[in-house]
């Protein structure tokens, strides 16, 4: 048997007015005369943001969903070079040690991040190398703000392929000895919809021991070896020092002419097709839904899960492959 349980990122389509990626804009900010008046006004964008992450916890956990995705813009410009003096986790200390003691009395909730497009550990420019790691250590101070274990709560692709993708997998080689070594251990690689494929990103995960995270949409989007079940073995083997259950991607394509692009629910029966593969191969597998619909593409799968005589459900979020 193996436990399924599913999550959602960033935005709810039930809870309203629940935005945490509420930003500010650097033309805005470099425009306010008193810099005082900006990093404060800067701080109550965080702290609604802090404010509304939250409610959608509490949201969550009163519909048994157990895996969320934070925004990665939770504190705007927090990572920007111009704010390098500020200490935003002082002042958002109320707001994020509520959160805190929510996530303390929900110790099966599992969150993460997930990094922005233009984090790229494999660039050959140093500037963008030495912004990507400010970047991950912001996630890095907020997971320890929240009292949470950062490691391997922060997905990432391997980056981009610059002309040469072999070339550009050994300079991600290269430029890991750059990463600080706590950072290392929160970051998770997953394959992409153009670059670096299945096969691509597990030779790296194996070499450096950095858990894989399988992108199942991704994958039939993009591949060498389409035959993934094969490679599902090593998969799960990289996970094998990680504290956390094996953890992976589920999206539908928009449609044939559009079928890198996510859809706005999951089709059931794709998702099936992948779980009646591994069923048995591991206790427990967190899949991470990437639908526009977000929670409501969950709460509808959920629904649908249900056609299936293989499936048992635990609760409002999560169910086993029997």
């Amino acid at each position: 048997m193996t436990l399924v349980r599913l999550g959602y990122s960033a935005i709810s389509m039930h809870v309203k007015n629940s935005s945490t990626s509420k930003t500010m804009t650097y033309t805005h900010f470099s425009k306010l005369q008193d810099r005082e008046a900006a990093i404060r006004k800067l701080e109550e964008i965080a702290k609604k943001n802090v404010t509304n992450l939250l409610r959608l916890l509490k949201h969550n956990a009163g519909n048994d969903i157990q895996f969320y995705r934070i925004s990665s813009k939770l504190i705007p410009l927090a990572d920007h070079p111009e704010t390098s003096d500020w200490n935003y986790i002082k002042p958002l200390e109320g707001p994020l040690n509520n959160v805190k003691e929510f996530l303390s009395q929900h110790p099966l909730m599992r969150v993460d991040f997930h990094a922005d497009h233009f984090v790229l550990i494999n660039s050959p420019k140093k500037e963008v190398l030495a912004n990507s790691l400010k970047t991950l250590r912001m996630h890095y101070r907020l997971l320890k703000a929240l009292g949470l274990n950062p490691e391997h709560r922060c997905v990432m692709h391997v980056g981009g392929g610059y002309g040469d993708r072999e070339k550009a997998l050994e300079q991600f080689i290269h430029n890991w000895g750059f990463v600080p070594s706590d950072v290392q251990r929160m970051i998770i690689l997953e394959n992409d919809d153009k670059t670096f494929t299945m096969l691509e990103t597990l030779y790296l995960c194996e070499k450096l021991e950095i858990p894989f995270v399988f992108d199942y949409h991704h994958h039939l989007a993009h591949h060498e070896e389409r035959n993934w079940y094969s490679y599902w073995d090593r998969i799960v083997n990289t996970w094998k020092l990680s504290h956390l259950p094996i953890k992976m991607h589920i999206s539908s394509p928009k449609s044939e002419q559009k079928f890198r692009a996510h859809a706005d629910y999951v089709d059931s029966r794709m998702f099936m097709d992948f779980l009646l593969e591994i069923k048995g191969s591991v206790p427990q597998i967190d899949c991470m839904i990437e639908a526009k619909q977000k929670d409501e593409a969950l709460f509808q799968l959920m629904k649908d899960i249900k056609q299936y005589s293989e499936v048992e459900v635990v609760d409002g979020g999560s169910f086993i492959l029997k």
